[in-house]
């Protein structure tokens, strides 16, 4: 007897599916956001600041970096609450989310950064710009241009990665995929649906990715040929 696709139980269930759609946005919006500022301030803070908060960057950096998001996940949940700490499933996914992506900024970010000529940055302090200012016009700006898409890639790969709050009980798309799997005995149809969703939700954000780009960093301008020069 051959295998037949019945995806009416599934569509009849897709009230669940956007609740999760929904969870997931959120948890990407918030963490992508937070995590990218996060990212940016970290890594000025490692070029504008002494020895030991570099140490600390870079140590923060390389332990996320080096251990599993799912690994960070069930300490911020299930370990935190140890000291005293507790937080619901949503802010622990969140907070992992921001913290993780965070990293991953800071690094992208940091090459960026070196990759400013020393010459640009002697340039702006000759014409009397603080040191501030110089970082944030001469270097932060071309830095961010040089890795926009880089960034871009981490954006979405964290989207993706809201999968794994699931372990926790967070209800996001993942999460109530599998309680409808478990009312419909639809294995296979349901996760097509939802890789289809993943799918889409991607693209969509690489495309709102590449508009704010264009928009931050012009094509006629020397941000924009940065841009495109590492694009290629």
């Amino acid at each position: 007897m051959g295998f037949q696709f019945q995806f009416q139980p599934v569509f009849a269930r897709m009230d669940a599916l956007l609740d999760g759609l929904w969870l997931t946005l959120q948890l990407a919006g918030i963490g992508i956001l937070c995590g990218a500022l996060l990212g940016i301030l970290l890594a000025m803070l490692r070029g504008l600041g002494g020895r030991a908060t570099r140490i600390l960057v870079d140590a923060y950096v390389e332990l996320v970096r080096n251990t599993p998001f799912l690994v960070q996940l069930l300490i911020i949940f299930f370990g935190m609450p140890s000291i005293g700490i507790r937080l619901s499933a949503e802010q622990a996914a969140l907070s992992a989310i921001i913290l993780n992506l965070g990293a991953y900024a800071t690094e992208i970010v940091r090459a960026g950064i070196e990759s400013v000529h020393r010459s640009q940055i002697e340039a702006g302090l000759s014409l009397a710009m603080t040191r501030w200012q110089v970082f944030r016009h001469v270097v932060l700006a071309p830095a961010l241009a040089r890795v926009w898409p880089a960034l871009s890639s981490q954006f979405v790969l964290m989207m993706l990665s809201t999968s794994v709050c699931s372990f926790i009980s967070v209800q996001e798309l993942s999460a109530q995929a599998a309680n409808v799997e478990s009312e419909t005995f639809r294995s296979f149809e349901v996760y097509i649906t939802v890789t289809l969703i993943y799918l889409a939700l991607a693209i969509l954000l690489r495309l709102l990715l590449a508009g704010l780009g264009a928009v931050l960093f012009p094509a006629g301008s020397g941000l924009g040929r940065l841009r495109g020069q590492v694009g290629r």
